[in-house]
């Protein structure tokens, strides 16, 4: 360990300086030449890893194809951590790519060279309202969490920076319409990526409030409405950010230099925009280069797929993988019973619920294949703990319409979710939740009880699930099975008895 350690601290920082004198190890992708010159085309408000691992390798992986041949100026907005790695290395990072693509474990590592700069919003404001007059913006991409898009009418935009990142970005597109008189040509793209639905339309609402609350004039409402293209936009990558040290030491020496900045990200890359504007489509040609991204009229599709088919079948199954004793999704898939619990859950009972509604079986199954390499990957420790954490909404937001759309599709209960529906509702037992209350009503009623009444709560579920016609007795019979067997014993009845059937 001692002679790792010093071997780090000999070798190199990744910069600039090393690149000039240095050649990479062979297989590792590197920045092209004339890199450092490029236009800063793109402002990025956000250093988080998500931004980093997705958005920034797009643009980076463009330049190296000689398609877009821009970089990003970025914005850290927030007041935590610094900048100082960043300075360091020339804003150059490692994106280390490890997991599982079309049943086959894959890792790749390449140097992303899109960013040009960090400025921090307190300290370079001026520098930032610089860059939104610049001729060759042409980009603005944001995430700033999901309470980021939120009108603050208090906020004041004459300040250095205002507080709030609607307001940063009214006073930087205001500064922009005042420098080029109106031009309707100036216009720019604007890419909200926070988890919230429709965030592009969200954020062009706080920007035409905000401009209404300070008297921006209706030419420069007109000018955002008519000039700019701000979209609603779907990402999806798992990102966990740095490498475990005893990872990054292994990567390190191998590829010859230090990295601070270095990070993880699963394969499974997505990216939707949604416009059906040729414009859109001229200035994001970083999209061209990568299928993970992609520039549709209507991401609607896109969302459902992610939202039933990656997200419910974590919900369905996280109570149950808790039940088994696993503590990660990893771990989970690795045992052959419980991958099948999943294999039929997507297979059998969500891919019937979601398809035909302007969603197609073969749509459904290949979004499917995606979602059981995801959570197969070995690289990525995801715990079932944070996944089941707000168990009860997520269950209402990703799981009610699966299970009613399912009944009425096929007019008979889906008993895999039944399955993960019980085994939440036994889980939480020992749990403290302020939504269901579930540790009460277990003290109070016995299971059959329990499961009517928790059924019937419409304002758990904005639905009445007692109502759907055998489902209760599913979850009854399946409660009952969890009470008197270990959870494993329990799918693995469900997987012989259905072992002809399966499709896998």
């Amino acid at each position: 360990m001692m002679h790792s350690r010093l071997l780090l601290i000999s070798m190199a920082k990744l910069n600039k300086a090393f690149l000039s004198k240095n050649k990479l190890q062979e297989g590792l992708k590197g920045p092209v030449q004339g890199w450092d010159r490029l236009p800063e085309k793109v402002l990025q408000f956000g250093t988080g890893v998500l931004l980093r691992g997705l958005p920034d390798y797009f643009i980076d992986k463009a330049n190296q194809e000689g398609v877009f041949n821009g970089r990003i100026v970025v914005v850290k907005s927030t007041d935590r951590g610094g900048i100082r790695e960043f300075a360091e290395q020339d804003s150059l990072y490692t994106l280390h790519s490890k997991g599982i693509e079309n049943g086959r474990e894959v890792q790749r590592s390449r140097i992303i060279s899109s960013i040009s700069r960090v400025l921090t919003a307190t300290e370079d404001w001026e520098k930032i309202l610089h860059v939104a007059i610049k001729d060759e913006l042409e980009v603005i991409i944001s995430n700033t969490t999901e309470v980021g898009i939120v009108l603050d009418a208090k906020d004041d935009l004459k300040a250095k920076p205002p507080h709030s990142f609607p307001a940063k970005l009214t006073a930087l597109l205001y500064k922009r319409f005042l420098h080029f008189q109106g031009n309707k040509n100036k216009g720019l793209v604007i890419l909200p990526t926070e988890l919230v639905s429709d965030n592009g339309v969200k954020l062009k609402e706080a920007i035409v409030g905000l401009s209404k609350i300070h008297d921006l004039g209706e030419d420069f409402i007109a000018w955002i409405n008519q000039a700019n293209h701000i979209c609603n936009t779907l990402v999806d990558r798992i990102v966990p950010g740095k490498l475990s040290e005893e990872d990054r030491q292994r990567e390190e020496q191998q590829l010859g230099y230090v990295d601070d900045l270095a990070i993880l990200a699963e394969p499974f890359r997505l990216w939707a925009i949604e416009s059906d504007s040729d414009e859109v489509k001229r200035v994001l040609s970083f999209a061209r280069v990568d299928k993970g991204m992609v520039i549709v009229p209507n991401i609607g599709k896109l969302k459902e797929l992610k939202l039933r088919l990656l997200n419910g079948s974590h919900t369905f199954s996280c109570g149950l993988a808790l039940l088994c004793g696993f503590s990660t999704v990893k771990e989970a898939m690795r045992n052959e019973d419980f991958m099948l619990y999943i294999q039929h859950l997507l297979y059998e009972e969500i891919i019937p619920a979601i398809s035909g509604e302007g969603i197609s079986e073969a749509e459904a199954c290949d979004f499917a294949e995606t979602v059981i390499d995801r959570f197969s990957n070995p690289f990525l420790d995801h715990s079932w703990k944070s996944i089941g954490f707000n168990y009860t909404s997520k269950l209402q937001m990703r799981t009610v319409a699966l299970i009613e759309k399912y009944a009425r599709k096929k007019q008979a209960a889906p008993h895999y979710m039944a399955l993960g529906f019980a085994a939440y509702l036994l889980f939480m037992k020992d749990v403290d939740d302020d939504e269901s209350s579930l540790r009460d009503l277990w003290k109070a009623y016995d299971p059959d009880q329990l499961v009517d009444k928790i059924l019937s709560e419409q304002k758990l579920w904005n639905a009445d699930l007692s109502l759907i016609p055998g489902f209760a007795e599913a979850v009854k019979a399946q409660l009952q099975l969890l009470l008197n067997n270990p959870a494993l014993e329990v799918i693995r009845r469900m997987s012989d008895i259905q072992n002809s059937n399966k499709r896998f």
